[in-house]
């Protein structure tokens, strides 16, 4: 194999000048390489030739290895893997270009995986790495700043709002995870209803977060802006460690209170599966090679201002492909989590529901399906801060360390109840949610409008695209869909 790589690779970039040559014969060289074995030496092929790898090849090859070293961890061969993780280390970085830094974070999360096998050492080593409350408030605070989805699913939101309630006299929101960051939108809402021509009405807002001092924060501030304005007002905190815990009884909803209920980013860790054997059983399962094209993956982590950025139909589709539709069933079918919750909150009768969730399935229950919807799902993101920061910014570093990598890790390291981030495409929300009694409401044009304007403004980058779907909301980097946002009402 030694041998092949070290008359190949230069072969490969002696060609690089023949405008004749493109990606597709570079895919057929990867597709040529025999399974990649254990070597005694640390690189099976001289590092200066990997290392002057353009960009494009670079990241295909990164790809090929990181396809390579997934199969292996399915299949429990770590020795081979971590031969993979080694050669993978000499051309990744969380400093460098796109796909370089996404590696990172992937062969990072790989290793957690096999790390896993010795329980003792895993957590011997976890012993100091407790998350800080101040540190996660901060990064989230980065990421609703650097991009617009969590800006538009509140101004949605919002909207929606004021149209579902428009006479009511007594309003009552349940926001399931309220933050600092966000209480924005609720100091909008104030101000919007306080302009209503019939006048403002009796408000109570409940703020459901998992620490007090965030929602005294917030009471604070809200508390503040309705005395300003004169407006009845109520904040109901509610403390808990998992929105599975959640007492519908705490949310204290009352007879002749027209209810609505704010869900950002929150359902999809409840599809986590009750059964943990059944998920660890999985673990190792031996998986066939991907049929996706790895020219794909890179179509979605090329800069915005690239002529060249485009995107293969079969993935363009909202609704053509979804990789675990069958795992996903079985997870839905297991998950009575998700049925208990949403049930419950049907019992509270609202008059409306918006939910923004990540538009990627990333529920399947076989490791490389989810590595590959994860790779589509996190380049679009990271190629996101590509365009429109430098690549130096500590807060981008900190954005893609502590919230992206983190999430990636727990997509590909974890297994059972412990892997919370379970995002799950549009159509099988609108299912989920079908099923639990709840009828969909088209999103306003208002909604819409206002939607596209924000992502025209001057602070917003020109590679996000709005689509509309069953009126729904779905926000694109290009053609790739990364999130969706729904609204719903109680059907009786």
């Amino acid at each position: 194999m030694g041998v092949y790589l070290v008359t190949a690779i230069p072969a490969m970039l002696q060609e690089e000048g023949n405008s004749s040559v493109t990606s597709s014969s570079h895919l057929q060289f990867f597709s040529m390489m025999p399974p990649l074995s254990p070597s005694p030496s640390p690189s099976p092929y001289p590092r200066c030739w990997v290392q002057e790898l353009k960009s494009e090849e670079r990241g295909l090859y990164l790809i090929h290895l990181l396809l390579s070293c997934a199969n292996h961890v399915a299949n429990g061969c770590f020795e081979n893997a971590n031969v993979v993780l080694e050669q993978i280390s000499q051309l990744a970085t969380p400093n460098g270009d796109t796909m370089q830094r996404i590696a990172a974070y992937f062969t990072q999360a790989l290793a957690e995986r096999i790390l896993k096998s010795w329980p003792g050492l895993y957590k011997a080593l976890l012993f100091t790495r407790a998350p800080v409350v101040s540190e996660e408030i901060l990064v989230r605070k980065l990421f609703v700043d650097m991009f617009p989805f969590i800006k538009l699913g509140l101004l949605v939101t919002n909207q929606a709002i004021m149209e579902a309630m428009e006479g009511e006299k007594v309003i009552h929101i349940i926001d399931l995870n309220i933050t600092e960051p966000t209480h924005h939108q609720w100091i909008a809402l104030i101000q919007a209803l306080n302009s209503r021509p019939e006048g403002p009405p009796h408000l109570r807002i409940t703020g459901v977060h998992q620490h007090k001092e965030v929602l005294d924060q917030v009471a604070h501030r809200l508390t503040q802006e309705a005395e300003k304005l004169d407006i009845p007002f109520q904040f109901n905190p509610v403390v808990i460690s998992r929105l599975d815990d959640l007492d519908v009884e705490k949310l204290r909803v009352k007879t002749g209170e027209a209810l609505a209920i704010s869900s950002v980013l929150q359902l999809h860790a409840l599809l986590a599966s009750e059964d943990e054997e059944e998920e660890a059983a999985l673990i190792g399962k031996k998986l066939q090679p991907p049929s996706e094209k790895k020219e794909d993956i890179i179509h979605h982590i090329r800069r915005a201002n690239s002529n060249r950025v485009r995107s293969s139909p079969s993935h363009n589709s909202h609704n053509s492909h979804d990789s675990g539709s069958g795992s996903g069933s079985a997870a839905s079918s297991s998950s009575t989590k998700m049925g208990n919750f949403l049930s419950a909150l049907w019992g509270l009768s609202p008059k409306l529901m918006v939910v923004t969730e990540q538009d990627s399935n990333h529920n399947g229950s076989a490791l490389m399906e989810r590595l590959l919807e994860a790779l589509y799902f996190y380049a679009a993101l990271f190629d996101c801060l590509e365009s429109t920061l430098p690549r130096t910014s500590m807060e981008r570093i900190k954005v893609e360390k502590t919230l992206f990598g983190e999430e990636i890790n727990n997509i590909i390291a974890c297994e059972g109840p412990e892997r919370k981030e379970r995002h799950q495409k549009l159509h099988k929300w609108i299912q989920r949610l079908d099923m639990a009694g709840f009828a969909s409401v088209p999103l306003s044009y208002i909604s819409v409008l206002q939607a596209r304007r924000l992502l025209q403004g001057a602070n917003v980058c020109n590679g996000y695209r709005i689509k509309e779907d069953n009126g729904c909301i779905v926000i694109c980097w290009h053609d790739r869909p990364l999130f969706s946002i729904s609204a719903w009402r109680c059907r009786r």
